[in-house]
C-alpha cells in the first residue's frame, strides 16, 4: 500500500509542479521581456532574435520560480487531500508522517538536483550568452531602424538622418551629426550610402558628399568634399574595450577565486554573495517543501478547513524570503554578515523537519491515528 500511496500523491505533485512552474515562468518572462521592446522599436530586432534573446533568461527565472512553485504545489495538493478526507483515511490506516510526506520530499530532492544544475552551470552560461548577444545587438548598427525622413539617435552622440531607404539597405540623402569628440563637431552629408554588414566596427559607406568639422573652442571650421567616405560609429578604440562580466555570468570557481587584486572590493563582495547563493538556493526547495508540509501535516484534521494553517505557512514563507533578502543586502555591504545566509537556510530545513517529525512523533503514540478537531 505504501508504494501505491506514494505514487498516487507524487503523480499529483508532479502534474501540479509542471503547471505552476510553467505558469509562473511564462508570467515572469512576459514581464521581463517588456524591457527589451526598445530593441524591436529602435534596433529593428526580428521576432526570432527577440525570442532567442529573452529565452536565455529562462534558466535564471527557474532558479527563482522553483522554490516558490514547489511550496505552492505542496500546499495545494495536501490541502486537497485533507479536504477530501484522504489524509484522515491514510492516517487511520497507519501511515506515518514520513509516509505521507515522502512523495513531496522525493519531488523536492529531484527539483533540488535540477536546481544545482541550473545554479552551477546552466544559468551562468545562459546569462553570459544573453549579455554577449545583447552587447552585440546594441553595438551593431545593421539592426537600426533608420526611418525615412526622420532623425535617429543611435547613441554615443551620433544622430543620423536618411531621406530614403531601399530594401537592400541602400540609403539616399544622408546626414550624420557626430558629437562624440567634445572638441570638434562633425557633420557629414552624402547623396548615397549603404550599411556595411559584418564589419568589426559599425559603419556606413558614403558616396558623393561633404564632411564639415567645427571646433566650439576655437570656432575653426573646415570642409572636405569626397567621392567615397566611410563613417564609423563604434568607439575610438573598440578592440581595447573588454565587456566586464558580472557575478551572474561567472562560474562558481571564478566567484570564489577572484580577489581584490583584479576586482574592486565591492565586486568581490558581490561575487562571494553570488557564490554562496548558488550553493544554498537549491536547498530552499527542500526547506520550503518541509515548511508547506508542516502547515498541512503538523496538526490534527479540522472539519472547518485548513485556511488558517495555510495562511500561517504562507506568512512564514514570506517572512523567510524577507529575511533572506535582508541578509543578502547586509552581506553585500560586509562579508562578515555572509554566514547569515547558510544559517537561515539551515533553520529553514531543521526547524520544520523537527516540528514535523520529532515533535509529532512524541505527541502521537506509535500506531495511533491523529485526532479530529472541530465541530
Amino acid at each position: 500500500m505504501m508504494r501505491g500511496v506514494t505514487r498516487y500523491i507524487l503523480k499529483q505533485l508532479v502534474i501540479g509542479m509542471i503547471l505552476v512552474t510553467c505558469g509562473l515562468t511564462i508570467l515572469l518572462w512576459l514581464s521581463q521581456s517588456l524591457r527589451f521592446i526598445d530593441l524591436i522599436v529602435n534596433k529593428g530586432l526580428s521576432a526570432a532574435l527577440f525570442l532567442r534573446l529573452t529565452s536565455m533568461l529562462l534558466p535564471g527565472f527557474l532558479m527563482v520560480v522553483l522554490p516558490i512553485a514547489i511550496f505552492t504545489v505542496v500546499l495545494f495538493v495536501f490541502n486537497k487531500l485533507s479536504g477530501d478526507r484522504e489524509l484522515v483515511v491514510l492516517r487511520a490506516a497507519g501511515l506515518s508522517q514520513w509516509g505521507l510526506s515522502k512523495p513531496a520530499l522525493i519531488l523536492a530532492s529531484a527539483i533540488g538536483l535540477l536546481s544545482y544544475a541550473l545554479t552551477l552551470w546552466i544559468a551562468p552560461e545562459s546569462v553570459r550568452a544573453f549579455r554577449e548577444l545583447q552587447w552585440s545587438i546594441r553595438q551593431d548598427i545593421t539592426h537600426l531602424v533608420l526611418k525615412e525622413g526622420e532623425f535617429t539617435d543611435i547613441g554615443n552622440g551620433i544622430v543620423v538622418f536618411v531621406g530614403e531607404r531601399a530594401a537592400d539597405n541602400v540609403l539616399s540623402n544622408i546626414l550624420i551629426w557626430d558629437t562624440r569628440n567634445p572638441q570638434k563637431e562633425v557633420t557629414v552629408m552624402a547623396e548615397r550610402g549603404a550599411l556595411v554588414t559584418g564589419a568589426a566596427v559599425p559603419r556606413i559607406h558614403l558616396v558623393n558628399g561633404a564632411r564639415q568639422e567645427y571646433s566650439p573652442e576655437t570656432h575653426a571650421f573646415s570642409m572636405l568634399y569626397f567621392d567615397s567616405y566611410t563613417a564609423e560609429f563604434g568607439d575610438s578604440h573598440p578592440n581595447d574595450e573588454i565587456r566586464f562580466r558580472d557575478a551572474r555570468e561567472r562560474s562558481i570557481e571564478e566567484l570564489f577565486s577572484e580577489n581584490e587584486g583584479t576586482l574592486s572590493s565591492q565586486d568581490v563582495r558581490r561575487f562571494r554573495v553570488e557564490g554562496v547563493q548558488r550553493l544554498l538556493l537549491p536547498l530552499h526547495v527542500v526547506g520550503l517543501s518541509l515548511l508547506a508540509l508542516l502547515g498541512l501535516l503538523g496538526g490534527s484534521f479540522d472539519r472547518r478547513g485548513q485556511s488558517g494553517r495555510i495562511a500561517v505557512a504562507v506568512a512564514m514563507m514570506v517572512a523567510f524570503q524577507a529575511m533572506w533578502l535582508g541578509a543578502n543586502n547586509l552581506a553585500a555591504r560586509s562579508l562578515t554578515m555572509l554566514p547569515l545566509l547558510p544559517i537561515l537556510t539551515l533553520l529553514l530545513i531543521v526547524i520544520p523537519a523537527y516540528l514535523l517529525y520529532a515533535v509529532r512523533r512524541a505527541r502521537v503514540p506509535a500506531g495511533s491515528s491523529s485526532g479530529v478537531s472541530g465541530s
